[in-house]
């Protein structure tokens, strides 16, 4: 580099603003916002702080400080004796912290290069740390290349640090000493080091926005009728639902902005309650804390009325589920029934398959009790959880395993089912990380939790279930193809209402009884058109979707008379059956109908004509009289 040219060139700009080619770019643009900010050439010293404000600064950057005291700490040995210091600023170019030879560091003061120097481009012109900052990229000035000509002595080799989620400039590190310690290495050590603070920071939000997920999974079950959002500082948003966003944008539209809760991004810890209320009407918050340093917090939507969930029909986690309880007489359903019963007697790892809401767990839960002893029943949805947790409750974790964790360690659900039977729901969301651990404990018979090196042995069954074709996705690369054929040894697909025929109408029963029974009142009555239209309809949610229809007829209980009818049902089942003022054929709803009972029963003839209420005769001519009309 051709510092004398520089210094001839640093006096021209300085008399008439001749910008010189031999300047290099960034130190040009440097020298002219220096002239637009009035800095005098031959200013002396940076400008200092007081007391109190670098207190208060500093206390705004303690995270900042603590991730670079072990680069800081190094420094003070590596720089000892090389007349050279380590500088630690803030975003504005505020000096937070000195490290290095003692020479360099007394050397400093005399132009403030020392705690609460002002170094940014607007207080002392061009320097490393103060146009590092204005270009948000690493810059090394030497000598000529400062602005101000008492700053000359100087070299300076600086590089921003910058956010690990978003970005964003958070200060500067900067190595500086006398112009004859100039080394060209000297500004990738500064970005080497900036990298590291950064590396530290974003290790430590990782452990805190983990910390705030185990407060919400240790509190879930006090939320479940509830959407709720996570976050961790500066309102960092860190897990929500879809629903919860959509609830958020319903309230308040401008609550969340580039992943973050804007509304919280720049207010104290102490006010996010407030501001809380204040913007989401009917929202709550929980402050997660850690040493008394609030680290994040819960945001609860909480609904002005929800029911309470209830529980699926005859599943009892205390107790064994027998296969009689399964409500289907179905061919199909029959079949699955007994090809399950043979499967849970042999006690190889089963995978359920089948659409969602057809009753998976209903058939685990009946897996499980089918052979004696049956043991404990251990359910986990490995897609119902945050991938950063689905590890530590799989397989446990031990004592100081990471921030926050229980001091006594904590058993993972492997574990809990020693002796019984595992059941992974959604098993084809498992993150492909997590695959080969799983693999191993199911070979191997032996579980380490997470940050332990204790082997612990278990002896459990396995019931996987998944709405994917798991094939495919070994075939996509997105599910390991020895984990699968280790779950599947045994497959048994669940088959979905529309092909189970009459038990529709069984179900339809069943629960009309079950949800009378739990709101006080008799078991429903429905007219033979809506049981037709019930029967006739897909049910493309499955039993889940009858058991809520049904859930909804009792709650809004039926036509006058007490019995239900087809205005009271969704608009999807009755609009097929409907009267002709809607477009709708009535002769064509009729022959669905006729034909799906006909169908359900398997062509027994008795059986749907008392499935559609009329007489076997009356079956007949009409079933005749479809045939005289078919092409």
């Amino acid at each position: 580099m051709p510092y004398r040219e520089i210094a001839r060139a640093w006096e021209a700009f300085h008399q008439d603003g001749f910008a010189s080619p031999v300047v290099r770019p960034a130190v040009l643009a440097s020298w002219q916002r220096s002239r637009q900010h009035c800095i005098a050439a031959n200013r002396a010293a940076a400008p200092l702080v007081s007391e109190a404000e670098l207190h208060r600064r500093r206390g705004q950057n303690t995270r900042l400080i603590t991730a670079a005291r072990p680069a800081m700490d190094e420094a003070r040995h590596l720089l000892s004796d090389a007349r050279s210091m380590l500088i630690l600023t803030d975003t504005e170019g505020t000096i937070l912290e000195t490290e290095g030879d003692v020479r360099a560091v007394d050397t400093g003061q005399e132009v403030k290069l020392q705690r609460g120097g002002r170094w940014c481009e607007a207080e002392i012109g061009t320097n490393a740390i103060g146009t590092a900052l204005a270009s948000g990229r690493p810059v090394q000035i030497h000598a000529s290349e400062h602005f101000c000509a008492p700053v000359q002595r100087w070299t300076c080799a600086a590089a921003p640090v910058h956010h690990p989620l978003d970005g964003e400039v958070i200060g500067a590190v900067d190595i500086s000493g006398s112009t004859d310690t100039f080394n060209p290495q000297n500004l990738a050590h500064a970005v080497a080091l900036a990298h590291q603070i950064e590396a530290v920071l974003g290790r430590r939000l990782e452990m805190e926005h983990e910390q705030v997920l185990r407060h919400f999974l240790s509190k879930r079950s006090l939320w479940l009728s509830e959407e709720i959002l996570a976050f961790g500082r500066s309102g960092a948003l860190i897990y929500s639902t879809d629903r919860a966003l959509k609830e958020v944008a319903r309230r308040n539209d401008r609550f969340i902005s580039d992943g973050r809760l804007a509304a919280l991004r720049e207010v104290a810890p102490d006010a996010w309650a407030e501001r809380v209320a204040a913007l989401l009407p009917g929202a709550s918050i929980e402050i997660v804390r850690e040493d008394g340093e609030e680290i994040g917090g819960v945001v609860v939507l909480h609904a002005a009325r929800r029911p309470k969930p209830v529980p699926r029909e005859g599943v009892r986690d205390a107790e064994p589920f027998p296969f009689e309880a399964i409500v289907g007489e179905s061919p199909v359903m029959r079949e699955a029934k007994e090809k399950a019963r043979r499967m849970a007697e042999s006690g190889l790892p089963i995978l359920l398959e089948g659409e969602t809401g057809v009753g998976k767990e209903v058939f685990a839960r009946a897996i499980h009790g089918g052979r004696q002893p049956c043991g404990p029943f251990v359910p986990l949805n490995c897609g119902g959880l945050p991938r950063d947790l689905i590890a530590s409750e799989l397989f446990g974790y031990d004592k100081g395993a990471f921030t926050g964790a229980d001091a006594a360690g904590k058993q993972g659900k492997v574990e809990a089912a020693d002796g019984g039977l595992l059941c992974l729901d959604e098993i084809g969301e498992m993150p492909l990380e997590l695959q080969s651990y799983l693999l191993r404990v199911l070979e191997d018979g032996v579980v380490y939790r997470v940050g332990g090196h204790a082997a612990r042995r278990v002896n459990l069954r396995l019931v996987s279930m998944t709405n994917r074709d798991l094939s495919g996705e070994v075939a996509a690369g997105r599910f390991r193809k020895d984990l699968f054929y280790r779950i599947a040894a045994l497959r048994l697909r669940i088959p979905p209402l529309r092909e189970r025929g009459e038990d529709v109408l069984l179900l339809l029963d069943h629960f009309g009884r079950a949800a009378a029974a739990r709101a006080g009142l008799p078991a429903p009555r429905f007219t033979e058109a809506a049981r037709a239209a019930l029967a006739a309809y897909s049910w493309p949610g499955n039993v889940r979707e009858l058991r809520n229809v049904v859930d909804m007829l009792i709650a809004m209980g039926g036509s006058a008379g007490g019995a239900v009818d087809l205005p009271d049902l969704p608009p999807e089942i009755h609009a097929g059956a409907e009267e002709p003022r809607k477009g709708t054929d009535l002769k064509a709803v009729e022959e669905a109908a006729i034909r799906a009972a006909v169908e359900a029963c398997g062509g027994n003839l008795s059986r749907a004509a008392r499935r559609l209420g009329i007489a076997r005769s009356t079956l007949y001519m009409r079933l005749a009289a479809l045939e005289k009309v078919a092409p």
